[in-house]
C-alpha cells in the first residue's frame, strides 16, 4: 500500500510573525526607529550648511570616504543607503497591509460626533505617501541631479543646497514636507513605544512629551536651511 504522502507544509516561523497584526506592527516599529536615527544624523549633518561651503562640502565628501581605507570609497554609504531602503520598504508595506487589514475589520466607518483620533493620527497614511513622494523629489534634485533647478554641480553639494532653496517651489515642497515629517514621527514615535513594550501608564506622559520635543527639533532644525536661504544667512 502507498504511503500517503503529506502535501501541506507548517509555515515558518518568521512568516507565522510576519502575517500576524502584532508582527507587522513590530516590523513598523523597529524600521521606523532606524529611519528616526537616520534623520537626526542628518539634520544635524544639514545644519553644517551655516559653517559655509567649505565645511559643508567638507562633510559630504566625509561621507563618502567613511571606513577608509577598510571600506572602498562610498561602500559605507552605499550599505547605509542599503540599510534605509529596506526600512522604507518595510514600514511602507507594513503600513499598507495593516491600513487593508483595518478597512477590511471594519468595512463601515463609525459615525463619531466629534473625532477622537488626533490630526497627526488621522493623517498618519496620507502622511507617509507625502513623505514617499517627497523622498523621491529629493533624491532626483540634490543627489542625482535629474531634477535639479539650474545647473547641478557634481561635488558641489553647498551650492545645488543654495540653488535648490531660492526657488519657491524648492522652499514650498521642502518645508511641507518637514511639516509631515513632524506629525508622522510625532504620533509615531508614540506609537512604536507602545508596540515594543515601553510604553506603561506611568511613562505615557513622558513619552509624549519626548515624542513631541522629538518632532519639533527635527522640523525646526530641517526647516531650518531653507530659511536660512530665503533670508540670506546661507548664500
Amino acid at each position: 500500500m502507498a504511503l500517503a504522502t503529506r502535501t501541506d507544509r507548517r509555515p515558518s516561523m518568521a512568516r507565522t510573525v510576519w502575517d500576524s497584526t502584532v508582527g507587522k506592527k513590530t516590523v513598523m516599529a523597529l524600521s521606523g526607529l532606524v529611519m528616526l536615527l537616520y534623520l537626526v544624523a542628518h539634520m544635524i549633518g544639514n545644519l553644517k550648511i551655516f559653517f559655509g561651503p567649505g565645511e559643508f562640502n567638507h562633510y559630504a565628501h566625509w561621507l563618502r570616504t567613511v571606513g577608509e581605507p577598510f571600506m572602498h570609497y562610498e561602500w559605507t554609504l552605499w550599505l547605509i543607503r542599503v540599510v534605509l531602503v529596506a526600512a522604507v520598504v518595510a514600514h511602507a508595506v507594513s503600513a499598507y497591509q495593516l491600513s487593508r487589514r483595518d478597512i477590511r475589520a471594519r468595512p463601515t466607518k463609525y459615525v463619531h460626533a466629534r473625532p477622537r483620533a488626533s490630526y497627526a493620527t488621522r493623517t498618519m497614511r496620507w502622511g507617509g505617501v507625502v513623505l514617499g513622494l517627497f523622498v523621491v523629489w529629493h533624491l532626483l534634485d540634490l543627489t542625482t541631479g535629474t531634477a535639479h533647478a539650474g545647473g547641478f554641480q557634481a561635488g558641489h553639494p553647498y551650492q545645488n543646497v543654495v540653488d535648490t532653496f531660492s526657488t519657491w517651489y524648492g522652499d514650498v515642497i521642502y518645508i511641507a514636507a518637514m511639516l509631515a515629517l513632524g506629525l508622522h514621527i510625532r504620533h509615531g514615535f508614540w506609537s512604536a513605544a507602545q508596540t515594543l513594550g515601553v510604553g506603561s501608564r506611568t511613562r505615557d506622559r513622558a513619552l509624549k512629551i519626548l515624542a513631541n520635543v522629538l518632532a519639533l527639533l527635527l522640523t525646526a532644525g530641517f526647516i531650518a536651511v531653507p530659511v536660512g536661504v530665503m533670508t540670506g544667512v546661507v548664500s
